[in-house]
């Protein structure tokens, strides 16, 4: 039950993150991909900032520890020629004297060059460490300015994509090949016109022939005919109005 559950969310995610994918505006996915591209070569530059300062203060170390080692090595030969002075001069309170702050200076001595071999070593890491962050940086630099042409390529390809796609819809809207959306073209007005022109003929092909409609037609031509025989009634009414008698003179012509 557990390996189903698996798969399915494995699924789950696989399915939405494509329809994801598909519905992503590329111009935001560019933008998304050269944004994270400098945010690395902002941490990778932190990085090498902190392994180039880690070498400099090394570098400084290094240094004062060779100081010191020379200053030991100095003050502990200025003992021993003291001490041979006084030795030579027959003070031998002294000689044992300047030979103790001698044997003490090596001590140090040996201190402090152990120390600056362990400075030398360090130092030699941090260099090599310096020399891998810059050439890291550097290979990243170059790297991320082809990213930032890449994007101006894919952004005008892009434009020009859109530009052929909405070329192509008109194009398609005129040779009536568009798909159906939600603007309707010319030959499906067409088409729908001519459709219910076409079911309007036939409905009055289908009233014309109809019983009620030869009854309707006889006596609407009934009605046609009583009306003209009224009509000529009518007319020689008037006619016999306007008939002039013996003793009245006759209407003046009109």
């Amino acid at each position: 039950m557990i390996t189903v559950i698996r798969r399915a969310w494995r699924y789950l995610v696989f399915a939405l993150s494509g329809r994801l994918s598909e519905l992503s505006d590329p111009r935001v996915q560019i933008e998304q991909a050269v944004e994270e591209a400098k945010e690395q070569h902002r941490l990778l530059s932190q990085q090498a900032a902190a392994v180039i300062g880690n070498e400099h203060e090394l570098q400084m170390r290094l240094t004062r520890a060779l100081e010191e080692t020379e200053r030991l090595q100095a003050n502990a030969r200025q003992a021993v020629l003291l001490a041979e002075q006084a030795r030579a001069a027959g003070d031998e309170r002294k000689a044992a004297s300047y030979e103790d702050s001698a044997r003490a200076f090596a001590t140090r001595l040996v201190a402090a060059e152990t120390a600056l071999q362990e400075a030398r070593l360090l130092h030699e890491r941090a260099r090599q460490s310096s020399a891998q962050a810059r050439a890291a940086v550097e290979t990243n630099a170059m790297s991320l300015q082809r990213k930032i042409a890449e994007r101006m390529r894919l952004l005008s390809q892009l434009d020009q994509a859109k530009m052929q796609e909405r070329l192509n819809r008109a194009m398609a809207d005129l040779s009536g090949l568009a798909p159906a959306g939600d603007v309707p073209t010319m030959d499906e007005v067409r088409e729908k016109i001519e459709k219910r022109y076409a079911r309007a003929l036939g409905e009055a092909e289908l009233t014309a022939g109809s019983v009620e409609a030869r009854m309707i037609e006889v006596e609407r031509a009934a009605i046609d005919v009583e009306g003209a025989a009224r009509l000529e009634a009518i007319r020689e009414s008037l006619a016999l109005e306007r008939k002039p008698g013996r003793n009245e003179p006759p209407d003046p012509a009109p």
